[in-house]
């Protein structure tokens, strides 16, 4: 059975800290086609997170380490199960 949760799921909290180190939120709104919000629901099932923004930040993390490695001049490479390693383009 589909759900809909139209309003909920264009939503996101991302929490950060203030100069003296308080927790603080900011409400970011996100417009989303039916595509990107069916990958987004199947992550959060996947990865057992807790809310759409817990997905959303753990993206946030790993796609600035990945940043900031390519800016460093580092290539990405795969190694499958099978043992088998190839060349992972990720920045083209």
């Amino acid at each position: 059975m589909h759900r809909h949760h139209h309003h909920r799921h264009r939503r996101a909290d991302f929490v950060g800290e203030t100069e003296n180190g308080e927790r603080t939120t900011t409400r970011v709104q996100l417009e989303m086609p039916p595509q990107a919000m069916e990958r987004l629901q199947r992550l959060k099932e996947r990865t057992e997170a807790a809310s759409y923004a817990e997905v959303i930040r753990s993206a946030l993390r790993l796609f600035e380490a990945l940043v900031e490695e390519h800016e460093k001049g580092s290539e990405f490479a795969l190694k499958r199960a099978s043992g088998e390693t190839l060349a992972y383009k990720i920045f083209v």
